[in-house]
């Protein structure tokens, strides 16, 4: 959600990364702040785990696509076809999870690597859209950090049974066989928080409202029965990552957050995940003793205060409001 400042009566967004300056004649001229690559730089610094988890897959995937366009120029060659194996071959098999464990125990950093890797476009698309959705709701009742091992662990629970299963059954060849893909981590998000917040609606197009409850038992068992195609290895991931979101959620709502111990371990890597803002005083309050359970539905509850504020200017005017619930957008606002 945009942070808002409230000024004369009107909501002023502070995601702006331009300024207009007016001059003499009338005459409006953009000048940036600063350039392209501190934007983004800036953004994802300060951005939401969510943000910070979509830019990763997205300069994961643009800087394997510019290195094949060189590799394609160099190449002589006209089979597309070959050349696009040939450099996953080459130059990827050293991101692509392998399941023959002769190859793992040199590339151990697949494990982790795979999850943020893609070849194909749609691939990509589907994932971060499915990524940004999901995220979104599990960013209303939970912690961002619980994001990041959600999704670490996920993708991680999913490289485990999709190595158990390609060293243990017979039908499943693991001399040549490799996955890659965030869909592991993103199965496992969804089931975290269709499982903690099972009756939480969304809207689906041509169908109306549906819980997300329901969207994860199809998923789930769409995987299942297509683990007998030529993709078995990436729908044996999804269901381990499916595996790990829900056991997750079922402990948290006991009380126990079973991804605590790795999210210690990820932070004192350097903070690379860590949102920052400016410098902040902060005194121990009483929420600060408060379980995760209970924060996270504090959490909730304010946000939906939030957004059925915002909800009522939208149809009514700000003018609309009362003064509690002016008070409260503000409050609000400060926070950003």
């Amino acid at each position: 959600m945009d942070s808002f400042l409230l000024k004369s009566g009107r909501i002023i967004s502070l995601k702006c990364t331009n300024f207009a300056i007016q001059r003499k004649g009338g005459q409006n001229k953009d000048y940036r702040m600063a350039s392209i690559t501190d934007e983004i730089k800036e953004s994802f610094r300060r951005g939401t785990a969510l943000l910070k988890l979509i830019y990763i897959n997205l300069a994961v995937f643009l800087i394997v696509k510019i290195a094949f366009v060189f590799f394609f120029l160099f190449i002589s060659s006209s089979d597309v076809q070959f050349k696009a194996i040939y450099f996953q071959a080459r130059y990827l098999k050293y991101l692509i999870l392998p399941a023959n464990l002769s190859e793992l125990v040199y590339r151990p950093w697949t494990l982790i690597t795979y999850m943020f890797l893609h070849w194909d476009f749609l691939h990509i698309l589907f994932n971060l859209l499915a990524l940004f959705w999901f995220g979104r709701i599990f960013l209303r009742y939970l912690a961002e950090r619980q994001l990041y091992t959600t999704y670490l662990l996920g993708g991680l629970s999913g490289a485990a049974l999709y190595l158990i299963s390609y060293n243990v059954f017979p039908g499943l060849d693991a001399s040549n066989a490799q996955v890659l893909g965030a869909s592991a981590s993103v199965v496992a998000i969804l089931l975290a928080i269709s499982t903690y917040a099972p009756n939480y609606t969304v809207y689906l197009p041509l169908i109306g409202p549906v819980k997300v409850k329901y969207i994860a038992i199809v998923i789930v068992i769409l995987d299942f029965v297509r683990v007998a195609s030529d993709n078995a290895g990436g729908f044996i991931a999804h269901i381990g990552g499916a595996i790990y979101g829900y056991l997750f959620a079922l402990q948290l709502k006991k009380g126990k957050d079973i991804g605590a111990t790795f999210d210690r371990m990820i932070s004192s890597f350097g903070g690379l995940f860590k949102r920052r803002h400016g410098m902040k005083v902060s005194y121990k309050t009483d929420a600060q003793k408060m379980s995760d359970m209970q924060y996270n539905e504090a959490r909730a509850s304010n946000q939906k205060e939030i957004d059925r504020i915002l909800d009522k200017i939208a149809k009514s005017g700000y003018d609309s409001l009362s003064k509690k619930e002016k008070e409260k957008l503000f409050k609000m606002g400060n926070k950003g």
